[in-house]
């Protein structure tokens, strides 16, 4: 079963460029993993500019690994096989380190799945001094880490670039496991969960949280990267087999100005940080240099000062996912050469919606800009709404019908792909307090939807019900959701994997939290006032 991986991957590294091979031989050796397929890591510039930083440091060796598919994950567990590194076919207990890069929530139950099929112990109490250290960093480290803290020895809560020395350096230093996670302690945006225990009332809160190592940091302060021009973040891999096929990725901007009530990425990133064009331009000519596509990556390109002198002139095809309804599309659309999608996101029908949730667009800006889009030479407008949102009805269902009628109404051009998505509260948005609304009538609504406007020229999608609720637990859970987690590696029944482990979901789904109730997360500071959430929460109810 090894060799039928090894040669599984190794004809997917021939069909990349980029890959980096190192002999391992006094290098710290580092197995970067991602919790899930091959063609959704790869489409993650994160992962793939992270595996670009590590192994540009002549003392590293960073190899892959992801999720195998459903056939394979069952020929090693049957074979008692194991897992293998993507690069060397290396086990992956010969690292010194292997770093978890999690995005999202639902790819919690993969972190085990990945240890598991590695025959490395689940949780880090179980771990010894010859095991590799177990690190997990991404977006969902300094967000909630909670549910994986029990399994992780090290979480890094923010942007790791400007760290990324010291960390290495951390990682590889000598001595017993106790000693060198007191070191990692002392790293600006290093949590070791071994080293706080968390204490629960008879209701199941969060009472306090104890620390075990006495020098350890009480919060936990997010870093982040002031000057985003001074660390490129870019991936130099490319490959056929993944969303963004033979595409060069560039970060232009991290961080929105617009901070929805709903959205973690308008609060986690703030201060929004853009690169100066003329940084970009370099990074342009190198994508042309090498005959590929760019794909510009940046919560809202809009909202990038100088985006259309970036664009005008250049020889290159570009590859924009995502516009802010407004006019200021209107230039960008015209620049856009061969363009196949471009994604607008009202998120609610009705502007009373629209406002609660803080989304500051009107009907007037989304009608003019899908007009703009359509009747150009984009193939596809995305939209993307929500149901369930805080003090959604049933008119605000029917909003959205009729909004996506009208915009289909402005030209018989291009197909319109409607995506429906369920509301999720996440930490660090005023929405965190708040519960999901019932799963019934959420089902309801949806059908809804898509029974009004399936069949007229527009394609309609939604969410897995099943999978929006899982990840309202682990986005809300705490670290005794982590039990819920290794039953979830056994079956894929979530709910039932919850009454094994002996965790009530609905706890953490549908009860609605008061502003003195201390959460999971409440450990880092992500540069967030959390009174100031609880004002947004309270002006949003009172729309």
């Amino acid at each position: 079963m090894r060799k039928s991986l090894i040669q599984k991957n190794r004809e997917l590294l021939e069909s990349e460029k980029g890959a980096v091979f190192k002999d391992p031989g006094g290098r710290l050796g580092i197995c970067l993993v991602y919790p899930n397929t091959y063609h959704v890591g790869m489409s993650n510039l994160g992962f793939t500019g992270l595996y670009t930083l590590l192994n540009s440091m002549d003392g590293v060796v960073c190899e892959r690994v992801f999720l195998p598919e459903k056939n394979d994950i069952d020929r090693i567990e049957r074979t008692r096989s194991r897992l293998v590194s993507f690069e060397s076919g290396r086990p992956l207990n010969s690292f010194d380190a292997i770093a978890f890069s999690v995005s999202f929530e639902n790819d919690y139950p993969n972190v085990l799945k990945i240890l598991g099929l590695a025959k490395i112990g689940y949780y880090s109490r179980d771990r010894g001094d010859r095991d590799p250290l177990i690190i997990m960093g991404g977006p969902c480290a300094f967000i909630n880490p909670e549910p994986l803290a029990d399994f992780m020895d090290v979480v890094f809560i923010g942007e790791a670039e400007n760290e990324i020395d010291d960390l290495v350096r951390g990682l590889g230093s000598d001595g017993h496991k106790t000693g060198r996670l007191k070191s990692l302690s002392g790293v600006n945006g290093c949590y070791i969960p071994s080293f706080y225990e968390p204490t629960y009332s008879e209701e199941g809160k969060i009472i306090k949280v104890e620390k075990i190592y006495p020098e350890a940091p009480g919060v936990i302060k997010r870093v982040y990267v002031n000057d985003l021009n001074k660390t490129i973040l870019t991936s130099r891999l490319s490959t056929p087999h993944t969303e963004f096929k033979d595409m060069y990725l560039i970060e232009a901007m991290r961080g929105c100005p617009f901070s929805c009530r709903f959205c973690v990425a308008g609060h986690v990133y703030d201060p929004p940080r853009q690169r100066k064009p003329e940084v970009l331009t370099e990074e342009i000519e190198n994508a042309r240099e090498k005959g590929l596509k760019v794909g510009l990556i940046a919560p809202s390109l809009t909202e990038y000062r100088g985006i259309t002198g970036l664009l005008d002139g250049k020889d290159v095809h570009f590859s924009i996912t995502s516009l802010r309804a407004s006019k200021r599309s209107a230039e960008i659309v015209k620049m856009l050469k061969n363009g196949r999608s471009v994604s607008i996101a009202p998120e609610a029908g009705s502007q009373r919606l629209r406002d609660v949730v803080k989304k500051k667009i009107s009907e007037d800006d989304i009608l003019e800009t899908s007009e703009l889009i359509l009747k150009s030479n984009i193939k596809n407008l995305k939209l993307y709404f929500m149901a369930g949102l805080p003090t959604e009805t049933q008119e605000d269902i029917d909003a959205i019908i009729e909004l996506v009628k009208k915009i289909r109404s402005l030209s018989k051009k291009g197909t319109i792909s409607l995506t429906l998505s369920i509301f999720v509260p996440k930490p660090f948005t005023p929405f965190q307090w708040h519960p999901m609304e019932d799963e019934k009538k959420v089902r309801e609504r949806m059908k809804i939807v898509k029974k009004a406007l399936s069949g007229k020229g527009i394609n309609v999608n939604h969410d897995a019900v099943r999978d929006a609720y899982m990840q309202g637990l682990l986005a809300m859970g705490d670290r005794r959701a982590g039990r819920a987690l290794l039953k979830m590696n056994e079956h894929d029944n979530w709910k039932k994997a919850c009454d094994e482990a002996g965790i009530d979901p609905d706890f953490y789904i549908f009860r609605k939290k008061n502003f003195d109730e201390k959460l999971p997360w409440d450990f880092i500071d992500n540069g967030i006032v959390k009174k100031e959430l609880w004002d947004e929460y309270m002006n949003a109810m009172n729309i």
